[in-house]
């Protein structure tokens, strides 16, 4: 099953998200070239350093030869510096290669995992800590890199290395072949039982490292009220306990790698070789030179031992963290961008028929919550907090969808629109005004990025913004800190309704946005709203007698329920829990 996606880009490639595995494979297949380099590199790097014992080898031979041979020891000498000289480009090649397709990884995985991310409905994004999701975006998708390079580089090397005491050692006699075989096997049945015991705590580690960040993100994202309240101490010992939970996590994993034995395994294998050559020797079927040569090719199975326990616990941390990046690609949202839908200049209607709405199922927020609106009307939600007044404005641009019936806009209903096209044409103010650190004009002009600088004056003029964004040293360039702590709440609304002005939309969604300005203050910005009003439909959720008083449509929302609907005079007329709201706010 495809996934839906609110927001889909073609980023020009196929990829298999069966499996974490599937997926590094697909993407190393992409890159193929960068892969066969290191292949070859590792392999000509292998026979290089095998060279150098075998040449060893061969000019003992020549200085223990009577009268000693020089030409033979200058001929190794030769043969030595050449491959080792050819071996240095080879790795040159071979690590830059390594490097450049952990790079892509790294960026295809990160690209891949953003794009879904921004495809993802607000359920997904409201139940998904931020603080998870940026460790897997970051530190799980560098594991990802770093498991190529130096991971699987290493672990190919070593590959090689491993195999190059079997190949020649045949040089110097067929039965030399044993111990370095019987190291490779019991080197293979030692790593299969290692990765299987390792693998699932490097997972452990992962989760932990992410469950550690998400509440370090959580706390720095409300660090106001933190203070407020002074929970600091108590902020410490969360925080202390998930660092504990990670740092226990890396202690295991340490166990298991502290437990790998190849190191003794060597050993082994170096006295076994030993003695089998010096039997050979013994009974006159290889020189001196041959045992220096043998000697020297067991010595290789150094370098796949004290790398082992470092490349393949980053194959596992990229295992794991490919795992943990691909679940958030994979994760499945109800809602999807319909491409081939409907795309029109939006009129302004909106029809809700029999609407229902829940977050969390059994538990309804909106019930059999029916009203129509014409275009160019200013419609007024009230009700008490909790009453589903914000929901509801998120079902008019799609931001839910509904769990039983229908919402329309120009009557089609809004899943058949294209969304693109009905959320462009639809701007929503929230409670919680969000602003991007960037300057004011990038901020005011989010959204409509070709907005003139005429245009953008003309948008804060209307929002009351103009002049205290002059009353800053740098104007409109000033940059404003991330959600615009640097600002007022009331500079904030002020912005954020210098946003929606100048993006011209028509439907016009405002969600207690004047509730940090003064009453002057509102004022004009009410007269800007009114001048609007002609060209777009416009909802406010507001408790302010003022902003009531000139709706066409007033609705009354009572536990997730349609209690009244009508003029504001007939409502205080005939609906005691209507009256009983402005006598609660004033």
């Amino acid at each position: 099953m495809t996934n839906q996606a609110e927001f889909v880009v073609d980023i020009n490639r196929t990829t298999n998200h069966s499996t974490a595995i599937k997926w590094i494979l697909n993407q190393v297949g992409r890159n193929i070239f960068p892969f066969l380099v290191v292949i070859f590199g590792a392999a000509g790097n292998a026979v290089g350093a095998a060279m150098i014992p075998l040449f060893v080898g061969i000019a003992f031979d020549a200085a223990l030869e009577t009268p000693g041979n020089l030409n033979g020891i200058a001929w190794a000498a030769g043969l030595i510096i050449a491959s080792q000289t050819i071996r240095a480009f080879l790795q040159f090649g071979r690590n830059f290669c390594s490097e450049l397709l952990g790079q892509r990884i790294e960026r295809d995985s990160r690209e891949e995992l953003y794009v879904s991310l921004l495809g993802k409905s607000m359920t997904f994004h409201g139940k998904q800590p931020v603080g998870d999701t940026m460790a897997r975006a970051t530190n799980d998708v560098r594991e990802m890199g770093l498991m190529f390079n130096p991971g699987v580089n290493l672990i190919v090397g070593s590959s090689f290395f491993m195999l190059m005491p079997i190949i020649f050692s045949l040089r110097y006699h067929p039965s030399l072949v044993i111990a370095p075989a019987l190291f490779v096997i019991s080197y293979l049945v030692i790593l299969v039982t290692y990765m299987r015991s390792l693998q699932p705590i490097a997972a452990t580690a992962r989760d932990a490292f992410g469950k550690m960040n998400g509440r370090l993100a959580e706390a720095l994202d409300g660090i106001e009220i933190i203070k407020a309240t002074a929970t600091e101490k108590q902020e410490v010992k969360l925080f202390d306990s998930n660092a504990t939970h990670y740092r226990n996590a890396l202690v295991h994993q340490g166990q298991v790698e502290s437990r790998f034995l190849p190191l003794l395994l060597w050993g082994i294998t170096n006295a076994a070789g030993l003695s089998h050559a010096l039997i050979l020797f013994q009974n006159g079927q290889i020189s001196i030179g041959g045992i220096i040569g043998y000697m020297g090719l067991l010595s290789l199975f150094g370098f796949p031992v004290f790398i082992s326990i470092y490349a393949y616990s980053a194959l596992a941390r990229g295992h794991a963290g490919a795992k943990r990046v691909l679940e958030l690609i994979k994760t499945k949202t109800s809602l999807d961008e319909n491409a081939d839908g409907h795309a029109a200049d939006i009129k302004g209607d909106v029809k809700f028929d029999n609407v229902s709405f829940s977050y969390i199922e059994g538990k309804p927020v909106l019930e059999n919550i029916s009203f129509t609106v014409s275009a160019g009307q200013t419609v007024a939600i009230v009700g008490q907090t909790g009453s589903g007044k914000s929901t509801l404005a998120r079902l008019i641009n799609r931001t839910y969808d509904p769990d039983i019936g229908r919402v329309e806009v120009d009557g089609i209903d809004v899943a058949d629109w294209r969304l693109d096209s009905l959320r462009g044409q639809i701007s929503i103010i929230e409670q919680d005004i969000f602003l991007f650190s960037r300057s004011i004009r990038e901020n005011i002009s989010f959204g409509n990025h070709d907005a003139t600088e005429e245009e953008v004056l003309n948008a804060s003029k209307a929002a009351q913004a103009h002049d205290f964004i002059l009353s800053f040293p740098e104007g409109y360039d000033t940059v404003i800190g991330e959600r615009g702590v640097t600002l007022s709440g009331g500079q904030r609304q002020r912005l954020a309704l210098a946003r929606a002005f100048l993006a011209k939309p028509h439907i016009l969604i405002l969600d207690d946005s004047t509730s940090a300005v003064d009453s002057a203050t509102e004022d004009r910005i009410q007269q800007a709203i009114s001048l609007a009003a002609s060209r777009q439909t416009t909802f406010l959720i507001t408790h302010r007698l003022s902003q009531i008083r000139w709706a066409d449509l007033v609705l009354v929302l009572r536990n997730g329920e349609l209690l009244a609907a009508g003029k504001h005079e007939q409502l205080m007329a005939d609906v005691p829990s209507y009256r009983r709201i402005f006598e609660q706010y004033g």
